[in-house]
């Protein structure tokens, strides 16, 4: 079979009609690019006309790269293989979806999976609805970001900062359309000193952070550190704009400074102000809103 080698600058490389099952999944290539290649089978190589980026959507995601590869799988045609092609952009990728704005040197696209996966360097800011909110800034080894809803997950030494909020752990799963933050893995969570407070560190097992509103969720072996006081627990709950935590479940509070111990009856919990410095004893449970702490596709 004749390969072509042309070099063309028009659009009429590829028809996209996509398959109604993968309609929402499939690649589309902006006309403003120089292609070359095996236009029929692939590889097709896609390269910025005149040092201009290359720019390609899927769904409701723009992709700028100065190159990028489109391939289709062993004996199938690039036109009859929509929906199952790959691509690889490479250079200084950028990615945007609505408030969310990536980047990162590679990104390796899949139509079957609908996941785009951004390495080297990647790096990602959220963008805050309000004008006065804090944007949410992540960093990680990887990030993969899901077509077929608003959600990423970044894997590797990531770290999430927003304001005076921050957090460490292997794993984060972001949803765009809830603000919502899912950590787990080596988890560290902070929160910055102040004129008002000490800065206070958060450990658990899992941790989910509503990032506009500064509502945090821990769970599983908390412990919360704030100069010489360390409160212990199951779970528990802090609200940063009103500066308090919740801790329930076995709930224990120790100043190593005054030697004051502060235990919650197993029915009760400690409220602690981070603010004043002070832990004390509430003998009615907490109820910790956890429903508000769902992702969009957790039930």
């Amino acid at each position: 079979m004749q390969k072509n080698t042309l070099i063309l600058t028009t659009a009429a490389v590829l028809s996209v009609t996509a398959l109604a099952a993968n309609v929402d999944r499939v690649l589309r290539f902006d006309t403003a690019a120089q292609v070359s290649g095996n236009l029929r089978n692939g590889p097709v190589n896609y390269a910025g006309k005149g040092g201009a980026p290359i720019k390609a959507t899927v769904n409701n995601v723009i992709i700028n790269a100065p190159q990028a590869v489109l391939t289709a799988p062993a004996g199938s045609s690039l036109a009859g293989a929509e929906g199952k092609r790959n691509a690889t952009f490479s250079g200084n990728v950028t990615v945007n979806r609505g408030r969310l704005n990536a980047k990162g040197g590679q990104l390796v696209y899949s139509e079957a999976t609908g996941q785009g996966v951004l390495s080297q360097n990647p790096s990602a800011v959220f963008v805050p609805e309000k004008k006065d909110g804090d944007p949410v800034n992540i960093k990680a080894q990887q990030m993969s970001l899901d077509i077929d809803s608003n959600l990423s997950t970044s894997t590797g030494s990531v770290d999430l900062v927003s304001g005076k909020q921050s957090g460490k752990a292997d794993k984060l799963v972001f949803d765009e359309d809830r603000e919502l933050g899912y950590l787990t893995g080596n988890l560290s969570m902070s929160r910055a000193p102040s004129a008002k407070s000490k800065e206070l560190v958060i450990t658990g097992d899992e941790a989910r952070v509503i990032t506009k509103n500064k509502q945090m969720y821990v769970k599983g072996h908390v412990k919360l550190t704030q100069g010489t006081t360390t409160t212990t627990g199951d779970a528990m709950y802090y609200d940063d704009t009103k500066n308090v935590a919740y801790v329930v479940g076995n709930a224990v509070s120790v100043d190593s400074k005054s030697g004051n111990t502060v235990k919650a009856p197993a029915s009760g919990s400690l409220e602690q102000r981070t603010d004043l410095g002070r832990v004390r004893n509430m003998n009615a449970a907490y109820k910790i809103p956890v429903e508000q702490f769902k992702l969009s596709n957790e039930k």
